[in-house]
């Protein structure tokens, strides 16, 4: 047994049970004596067109690639305020969206240098811990050297004056 509705009265019900009114579906079903589980079908075909509405309007951000993100931020990065909600009304963007995506972008940029960074501060380190080694090294090497002069010059004083 299947029982038509019309769209009126379809169209009716699913504006209440979508939000702002967000009537409970049990509710609707003792008032209207139709099926809790039409009513629940009917939300949900609703949510889903809703869905793929507000997908399609908002210019498909999760359809777009970085790099097509990119090159928006890039071709917006000059705009004034006015101009940059002109654009999104051509493109079906978002002035918010455009500016997340530039956030995103800056963030990104800040994020790759930063292992350049400690990997190049990490091999600055490692030749300074060489040069001091090579350093103290050296000057182990001239103390010594120094040392031996000191002892040489000692020695030649010692038969110096023996041999006198």
């Amino acid at each position: 047994m299947s029982t038509r509705y019309s769209p009126e009265l379809k169209a009716k019900l699913i504006a209440k049970m979508l939000p702002p009114q967000s009537v409970p579906v049990r509710e609707l079903a003792r008032e209207t004596q139709i099926p809790k589980d039409t009513l629940y079908s009917w939300r949900s075909r609703a949510l889903k067109a809703r869905q793929g509405a507000q997908e399609h309007l908002s210019g498909g951000q999760a359809e777009r690639s970085s790099r097509e993100k990119f090159a928006i931020v890039l071709e917006t990065a000059t705009l004034d305020e006015a101009q940059l909600s002109a654009y999104c009304r051509r493109q079906g963007l978002y002035v918010h969206e455009i500016l997340a995506w530039r956030t995103a972008c800056e963030q990104a940029d800040a994020a790759g240098s930063a292992p350049v960074d400690r990997t190049k501060a990490r091999a600055d380190q490692q030749r300074l811990k060489a040069l001091e080694q090579e350093l103290a090294r050296k000057e182990k090497a001239l103390a010594e050297a120094a040392a031996l002069l000191v002892l040489q010059k000692k020695v030649r004083h010692l038969l110096g004056d023996a041999e006198a």
